[in-house]
């Protein structure tokens, strides 16, 4: 990029040219981003569910309507299940036919069918083997990624809020009030929050709202700190002095004057606050005081390969998806770090 092209571009766009020149940075964010938009289409990519059914000349749509088993010639009026050898053999008589997922099996799949005991190994019909229950292994770690993901982004979204909030309060107002503010930190920083999971835990019945509320208690403290730095440093700066002297309220001044000049810690931290709640998130749910039970989730594996340490195949893909989702998130935040730096504006 010539010079003159450069200096035509906003501060944003310059930063944004520096992020893509990191290339490991730039192609984590495109597989990540790319990853989890296929994580939100998990039920067609991952489900037991056919994608679409051909049966004695109608079409039916299991993926998205519940059928029973009579429909497809069978005896009973349960709900189909289209792992069922008889419901298959029905599909491959002539004129019938059926679209499985790439991956034949749901999140909650029983494989009642399956020619080894559980947990069983990698084999061609399940490609990373079963888990202690019998359910998928690929199909777990697909719907468990896509729930650490949102949870993730759920948990950076509030706690950037709560601590761009308290952070801005301290930093504009100073004095008495900032003085109030942090002597609160301090005494909540130093509450037992593992203790307190345990505690809410046992009396209320387990949610990721619930989960998603005690974390994000806690989860605001550090970046508020950042934030608070930075409004000070820019309350003293002329434009606010120049603000105030033109009668602007406090509200303008924060929203529109110092915050959008206050943002560079925020977005640098939000690839490293992302893979702090998926580990926070994995954590408890090895220790069973996360997401409810049936939920997939990577902590949950994690447990089932500590238990079963000659089931190697759980935790290899349960930490290979883990390592791969942090590095990613790390090689983000590197990237994105470099490019906020004033020091290599150039």
């Amino acid at each position: 990029m010539s010079n003159g092209v450069a200096l035509a571009l906003s501060p944003r766009g310059r930063a944004w040219q520096r992020f893509k020149r990191n290339r490991l940075g730039f192609w984590s964010l495109v597989l990540f981003v790319t990853l989890v938009v296929l994580s939100l289409f998990a039920e067609v990519l991952s489900n037991d569910d056919p994608l679409i059914v051909r049966y004695e000349g109608e079409f039916y749509f299991p993926v998205v309507k519940t059928y029973s088993e009579k429909t497809f010639g069978g005896d009973f009026e349960t709900e189909t299940d289209y792992l069922d050898p008889f419901i298959k053999e029905q599909f491959s008589r002539p004129g019938n036919w059926a679209v499985y997922p790439l991956n034949p099996y749901g999140a909650k799949t029983i494989n009642y069918f399956a020619k080894s005991p559980n947990p069983a190994p990698p084999t061609k019909d399940n490609w990373l083997g079963t888990d202690d229950r019998g359910r998928d292994l690929l199909a777990q770690l697909i719907y468990g990624f896509r729930v650490s993901v949102l949870f993730a982004l759920a948990l950076t979204a509030v706690g950037t809020l709560l601590g761009i909030a308290a952070g801005a309060v301290q930093g504009f107002f100073g004095g008495k009030t900032d003085l109030a503010i942090q002597r609160f930190i301090e005494i909540w920083s130093a509450m037992p929050e593992l203790y307190l999971l345990i505690i809410f835990s046992a009396i209320f019945a387990p949610s990721v709202g619930l989960l998603l509320v005690l974390l994000s208690l806690f989860g605001w403290m550090g970046l508020s700190d950042y934030v608070r730095a930075e409004f000070l440093r820019n309350r003293q700066l002329d434009y606010v002095k120049g603000a105030r002297a033109l009668g602007v309220s406090n509200g303008q001044i924060i929203w529109r004057h110092i915050l959008p000049n206050s943002m560079t810690p925020v977005v640098t931290f939000l690839p490293f606050r992302m893979s702090a709640a998926i580990l926070a998130l994995t954590s408890l749910d090895f220790l069973g005081l996360g997401v409810p039970p049936g939920t997939p989730s990577l902590g949950e594996l994690l447990s089932q390969g500590k238990n079963s340490i000659d089931a190697w195949w759980i935790s290899l893909s349960t930490f290979g998806v883990l390592v791969m989702t942090l590095l990613l998130l790390t090689f983000m935040g590197d990237a994105l770090r470099d490019a906020l730096d004033p020091r290599k504006a150039q």
